[in-house]
């Protein structure tokens, strides 16, 4: 009987041996959550990320008249974040401390090639000639930024009819965008320039509003109607040759949970969403460094609702309109 048992407890050992190692060749593992996955899951493949610089001032010096030293940005920096908030495409854009030295980003460029990135020059309109712009626009360049937001420099609305139309008269012949980062005060002056330009114009941050502080008629009734100039952009984007990127919140918004913004924006992606809004991540996010970005970006979502639809737009087509990038 001794013999008996025994001879049974081998048997069971060997066979639950082997419906052990069974288990390790057939049983699939569980799945370990991403620390990726979640809202921005939604964002679609061959994304665009329309607003995004590249700096490295010991290369590629800053100028002289830069109005702030940030640290250094390189390209595989931006690459590898941008992978980690699932964009393929990019669109560089000169800062302001560059001034008209492209040198920097158009290394970028080349090494991106046209395929994935497109770029927004800097040029003085006054010495730069035809073959340069030409040259530029063979590896990807699409537009030339006006930045009068970053330096404080204002002009009435006589002055940036000029300086306009002139940039507009040497992009013309290539169908380069006209982009701007100015407040959103200068709207109710390109309400009446922009139809006249016969080129498309993007303003850059939300078209740069300002929200109040405190207690005011927009904050209490979130009308954005409210805010100075908002009709006037509302007017562009009515034009069709005005588009808007909803990019850089901390540079507008008073509220970490962006609920000062939120009318504005919800608003924009009424009337244009499916058509002139894009989307930009403002990487690195000069003078706010080390920002995580991914909260914006779920917030977009979120006030994107279900709307698969008008997310494909915002990320995606809205950008392949305006950066020519559709075959």
């Amino acid at each position: 009987m001794t013999t008996f048992l025994q001879s049974l407890r081998n048997r069971l050992v060997l066979l639950f041996k082997f419906s052990w190692r069974q288990s390790l060749i057939t049983t699939k593992p569980k799945p370990i959550a991403s620390s990726r996955s979640g809202p921005l899951e939604r964002i679609p493949p061959n994304s665009w990320d329309s607003h995004m610089h590249v700096v490295n001032p010991v290369k590629y010096p800053l100028a002289k008249d830069a109005q702030y030293v940030p640290k250094q940005h390189l390209l595989s920096e931006a690459l590898k974040f941008e992978s980690t908030v699932r964009i393929r495409n990019i669109v560089l854009v000169q800062p302001s401390i560059y001034n008209y030295d492209n040198s920097c980003m158009l290394d970028a460029l080349r090494l991106l090639g046209p395929q994935k990135a497109r770029a927004v020059v800097a040029f003085d309109p006054n010495t730069t000639i035809l073959s340069t712009l030409q040259e530029w626009h063979s590896i990807g360049v699409r537009g030339v930024r006006v930045n009068l937001h970053s330096v404080g420099k204002t002009m009435d609305a006589s002055q940036l009819g000029i300086i306009l139309h002139q940039y507009a008269d040497m992009i013309r012949p290539l169908n380069w965008v006209l982009q701007l980062h100015v407040s959103i005060a200068t709207t109710t002056a390109l309400e009446k320039i922009v139809p006249q330009l016969g080129v498309r114009v993007c303003l850059d941050h939300f078209a740069q509003p300002a929200l109040p502080e405190n207690e005011s008629p927009y904050s209490t009734t979130g009308n954005p109607y409210l805010l100075p100039g908002f009709k006037s952009l509302i007017n562009l984007l009515e034009q069709k040759d005005t588009f808007v990127k909803m990019s850089a919140p901390y540079r507008i918004s008073k509220e970490t949970d962006l609920c000062d913004l939120e009318p504005l924006a919800k608003e924009l992606l009424r009337v244009a969403g499916r058509t002139r809004i894009v989307f930009a991540t403002d990487w690195p996010h000069t003078r706010f460094e080390g920002l995580d970005i991914r909260p914006f970006m779920e917030k977009v979502l979120e006030w994107c609702g279900e709307d698969e639809a008008l997310i494909e737009r915002l990320f995606k087509s809205n950008a392949e309109d305006l950066w020519d990038v559709r075959v």
